[in-house]
């Protein structure tokens, strides 16, 4: 059998073999509820509290401001939420480039509260406009909830979330930022980091998936999402993912031990490439500012519309190789990405998002590259 080459890492990555490993204990031996008082509950609790901690340490975070989820798109749910029930927010700013975790969301919100929904503008290489997130700031007194994610999932930009953390502290707003695709490939230090909540995910560094972080700034008091039970501080009810979370800060600890030389490695992989299809596709651009303030993992790739091109995906799969149109989310469905849509209006190229890992090599990309030519 043809061996598979993995190029949508942004969707989800491999479990590394050490986080198996840190996880094991406690998805055989190690089983007791952490809610119990006897041996078996008291050990998988310690591990919790140790996931935490190290979580936090790596955040720059306080243990008190780590609550672990089920993934990225729960913790969104619950900080988008928070933001309108809880700090009596009224108005909700955000973008058209976000993930539908959030605009699903906001949407939701908007229908059963009527809560206001304003959307920043986007420049032409991708990017949020800040001159006009600041007029909108300053154009209402209503308290406003800004979400905006730190690096875009399709096209890789990141946006500076130090600028946009400070409009809005001057202008009393409360800022989300979603951080799946930053958390475990970009150093954070929130204790100097003006942003109320982020969130994160596991497998999108190699841990394991269902498991997930909301970090909620302490100054921030807001009730349960989940109701039901008193884990998670009585911030989320329900038996805790013991494996999940002991997989997370695993993870995330190995991610930042090794972040420089992976982050050296994959950059090389990704600019290889981008040089390589330019030098061997006709007509081949990018999307996003690529060659910019844009994430190390990601390549948004546009390949003129041919009766061969738009079936590329289909090829690309019966070739064995993974990736996907612009956005994992919705690769399966027959729908094109808002998020291209909205950065290139009316454009008829074929979209191909390419993300890497620090298991992917040159060889694979020559391979992807030759067969693009073959089936282009």
């Amino acid at each position: 059998m043809q061996t598979r080459i993995y190029f949508d890492n942004a969707a989800t990555t491999p479990l590394d073999a050490e986080v198996l490993n840190a996880m094991m204990p406690y998805l055989t031996t190690h089983f007791g509820n952490p809610s119990s008082i006897y041996s078996y509950g008291r050990e998988t609790r310690l591990a919790v509290e140790n996931a935490r901690k190290t979580v936090a340490k790596i955040l720059g975070a306080n243990p008190g401001e780590i609550f672990f989820t089920s993934g990225g798109t729960e913790s969104t749910n619950m900080a988008v939420c928070a933001a309108i029930n809880d700090l009596s927010c009224e108005r909700i700013v955000t973008s058209p480039l976000e993930h539908h975790a959030t605009l699903h969301t906001v949407e939701n919100l908007h229908h059963q509260k009527n809560i206001a929904i304003e959307l920043v503008k986007i420049l032409p290489n991708g990017h949020i406009d800040l001159n006009d997130l600041e007029r909108l700031l300053s154009s209402s007194n209503k308290k406003t909830l800004v979400t905006l994610m730190h690096a875009n999932n399709e096209i890789g930009n990141i946006t500076d979330i130090n600028a946009v953390g400070e409009f809005c502290k001057k202008y009393n707003a409360v800022f989300h930022s979603d951080t799946v695709q930053t958390v475990g490939h970009f150093p954070f230090n929130l204790h100097k980091t003006p942003v109320d909540f982020i969130n994160g995910a596991a497998h999108k560094f190699h841990g394991p998936k269902g498991i997930g972080i909301i970090y909620i700034n302490e100054k921030n008091r807001i009730k349960p999402f989940i109701q039901g039970g008193s884990q998670e501080r009585n911030m989320r009810a329900g038996t805790e993912n013991i494996y999940g979370i002991v997989g997370f800060a695993k993870a995330l600890e190995l991610a930042t031990k090794n972040y420089e030389q992976d982050k050296a490695y994959i950059s090389g992989l990704k600019n290889y490439m981008m040089e390589k299809l330019c030098n061997e596709i006709k007509d081949v651009s990018f999307n996003g500012d690529a060659n910019g303030c844009s994430l190390y993992t990601v390549i948004s790739v546009n390949f003129p519309k041919t009766e061969k091109s738009e079936l590329i995906l289909f090829n690309l799969d019966i070739n064995n190789i993974c990736a996907s149109g612009g956005s994992a989310c919705t690769s399966g469905a027959n729908v094109g990405s808002h998020v291209i849509n909205t950065i290139n209006p009316g454009t008829d190229a074929v979209t191909v998002r390419f993300s890497f890992s620090k298991n992917n090599t040159k060889e694979e990309i020559d391979a992807v590259v030759e067969k693009l030519k073959e089936i282009i």
